[in-house]
């Protein structure tokens, strides 16, 4: 299996950052060996370029950057390949809902990340991805409910407490697929770890899906293996098993 694995994918939040945020230096070097090897590491995420880039930059990667859960795809250069965009229609009900329910959200937008404010123009904006952040299990699964009932929206999330929200058939194995193509490989040469539920798509695809010690349960039972929490090098050690030689 080792000899097929051309491409590392890794989400970030839960995965290859540990608890404050930080890369250890078990996965840097573990990432640096395998690009020795010729086996780039793309960093397939939920977070915006504005929010991962430098960490890109700070491992010294190579390869594309998937970005908002796959509605975005950056090259090595960090110019954009591809971008999928949310309507405006779809923004306005999540708008409304976060009203309606007096609960935190999130929006990345291709110019920034909004928490705290929101703009008057919804249509002056291109919209990646909306979240919302829901503690209380009682409202979360009311506002899941009636995001369900549209069939225009795909649903995950990144953490046991939220919800993220992309365009529909948006996601990380879709545009890992796209990555895939212009490498001239396919998603069986590809390993993709993670932790939540905008994870599983990738996971279910590559040809070694992996998922970490500290993943929602759902996550472990769609993944091939299992491996050490992110906060106990999981990924270092997952390299180890499955890419280096």
């Amino acid at each position: 299996m080792k000899n097929s694995i051309k491409l590392i994918a890794l989400d970030m939040d839960g995965t290859l950052l540990d608890n404050e945020q930080n890369v250890s230096s078990q996965n840097k070097e573990a990432i640096k060996l395998a690009k020795q090897q010729g086996i780039p590491t793309v960093l397939s995420t939920g977070r915006s370029l504005l929010t991962c880039r430098e960490y890109a930059e700070s491992l010294e990667l190579s390869s594309f950057l998937v970005t908002s859960n796959g509605s975005e795809i950056w090259d090595s250069s960090f110019k954009l390949v591809d971008r999928n965009l949310i309507e405006h229609a779809h923004i306005e009900k999540l708008w409304e809902l976060k009203q309606k329910y007096n609960i935190h959200f999130w929006a990345s937008t291709t110019e920034r990340l909004w928490r705290e404010e929101f703009p008057d123009k919804i249509v002056e904006h291109e919209w990646l991805k909306f979240g919302f952040d829901i503690p209380d299990d009682s409202i979360r699964e009311a506002v899941l409910g009636e995001l369900q009932e549209s069939k225009q929206l795909e649903i995950t999330n990144s953490s046991p407490t939220n919800i993220e929200i992309n365009a529909v058939g948006i996601n990380k194995a879709k545009a890992l697929m796209k990555v895939c193509e212009r490498l001239d490989i396919t998603m069986d040469n590809v390993i993709a770890m993670g932790d939540s539920l905008n994870d599983i798509a990738m996971i279910e695809e590559a040809g070694v899906g992996v998922a970490m010690g500290n993943a929602q349960e759902v996550v472990k039972e769609k993944a091939d293996w299992i491996t050490s929490p992110n906060i106990e090098n999981g990924v270092a050690k997952a390299i180890h098993h499955w890419v280096l030689s």
